[in-house]
C-alpha cells in the first residue's frame, strides 16, 4: 500500500524546493537583468539562424525561400560535390597543417609572456612593453598585410638590408615553406599580447600572501612560478586549449586571402580561401553549397574540441562539457 504520509512528505519537499529556487531568483534578479540581453542577443544571432543549415540539403532559392525549396538528390549533393572538388583535400590538409602550427606556437606564447611581464619588478617599463605586444591586435589584416609585403617583396627592406650584408634575396612570399613560416610568425606576433591579457587577470587573482609564505620558506622565483603561478594558470589553459581545438577549420582566412598569391596556393590555400577563390569570387552564388562548406567545417570542429575536451578531463582538468 502507499504510504501518503510519504507522499505528503515528497510533495512538500518540491514545494519547499521551488520556493528556494524563486527566492534565488528574486535574490540575483538584478545580476539576471544583467545577463538577460546578452542571452536574447545570442539566441537570436547564433541559435535560431543553425536551423538555416538546413538549406546545405536543399535546392535553395531566395524566391522559394528555406522552406518552399525542394529538397536535393542526392541529399548530401554539395558535400560530395565538396569533396569531388580536385584541390579539396590539398586545401584540407593545407588548413590541419596551418591551424596545428598556430596553435603549436600561439597557445604556450601568450603564456610566456605573462609570465615574464609578471616577473618583472619595473612597472613603467611593464606597461610600456604590455602596451607595445597588445597593439598589433587592433590593426587589421589588410594593414598588417601591406606592411609586411613593403619588407618582403624582392625590392623591399629585408631583402635590401640581406643585400648589404652580402646575403642572398629570399623571396618569402614566392617560397611555400617560408610564406608558411612567415603566417606562423605574424600571427604570433599580431595575437600572442592580446592572448596573454587573460593569463595576466589571472596571474593577478592570486593570493599575495602565497607567496609571502613561500619566499619566508626560502622558495626561489623560479620555484614561485611552478609551486604557485603556474598551478593557477592550469585550469584557464586547458580551457583555452579545448576552444582553439575547437576553431581549427575555422581561423586563417583574413590573415592568408590578404597575403597570399598563386606562386604558393599549394601550400597556403585554405578551405575558406579555396572556396571563396573558386566559388564566391567568380560570381557562383550557390548558397546550399556555401552552406554545405560552412557547415562539414562546423562538424569537423565540433569532433576535434570533443577530443580534445576529454582529453584534458582525462589529464584532470575541467573542459567546456
Amino acid at each position: 500500500m502507499t504510504n501518503p504520509h510519504a507522499t505528503v512528505k515528497t510533495s512538500g519537499s518540491l514545494g519547499k524546493r521551488n520556493l528556494y529556487r524563486l527566492r534565488s531568483l528574486n535574490k540575483y534578479k538584478f545580476i539576471i537583468s544583467m545577463i538577460l540581453p546578452a542571452i536574447i542577443l545570442l539566441a537570436i544571432f547564433a541559435y535560431i539562424p543553425m536551423g538555416g543549415n538546413v538549406i546545405a540539403f536543399k535546392e535553395y532559392s531566395i524566391r522559394n525561400g528555406i522552406f518552399g525549396s525542394p529538397w536535393a538528390d542526392p541529399g548530401l549533393k554539395y558535400f560530395e560535390r565538396l569533396w569531388r572538388m580536385p584541390a579539396f583535400w590539398n586545401v584540407f590538409r593545407n588548413q590541419v597543417v596551418i591551424s596545428l602550427w598556430k596553435l603549436a606556437t600561439g597557445f604556450p606564447a601568450p603564456i610566456i609572456i605573462a609570465l615574464l611581464l609578471n616577473e618583472m619588478r619595473h612597472s613603467k617599463l611593464k606597461r610600456i612593453l604590455q602596451t607595445t605586444y597588445t597593439f598589433p591586435h587592433f590593426l587589421s589584416w589588410i594593414v598588417v598585410a601591406g606592411i609586411i609585403t613593403g619588407f618582403l617583396v624582392d625590392q623591399g627592406f629585408v631583402n635590401q638590408v640581406l643585400l648589404l650584408l652580402g646575403g642572398n634575396k629570399h623571396r618569402i612570399l614566392n617560397n611555400g615553406d617560408q610564406f608558411r613560416a612567415m603566417l606562423y610568425v605574424t600571427d604570433l606576433w599580431k595575437s600572442a599580447g592580446w592572448n596573454s591579457i587573460l593569463y595576466l587577470a589571472t596571474i593577478s587573482s592570486i593570493n599575495p600572501e602565497l607567496y609571502e609564505a613561500a619566499a619566508i620558506d626560502g622558495a626561489n622565483r623560479w620555484q614561485l612560478v611552478r609551486l604557485i603561478t603556474w598551478p593557477a594558470l592550469v585550469p584557464l589553459a586547458a580551457l583555452l586549449l579545448v576552444l582553439s581545438a575547437g576553431n581549427i577549420l575555422s581561423g586563417g582566412f583574413d590573415q592568408i586571402l590578404n597575403l597570399y598569391n598563386p606562386t604558393v596556393y599549394d601550400k597556403a590555400d585554405i578551405i575558406d580561401t579555396y572556396i571563396y577563390r573558386t566559388a564566391i569570387a567568380r560570381g557562383d552564388n550557390n548558397f546550399s553549397f556555401t552552406t554545405a562548406v560552412g557547415l562539414f567545417k562546423s562538424v569537423v570542429n565540433i569532433i576535434l574540441l570533443l577530443i580534445v575536451n576529454y582529453s584534458v578531463k582525462f589529464m584532470g582538468q575541467e573542459g567546456v562539457i
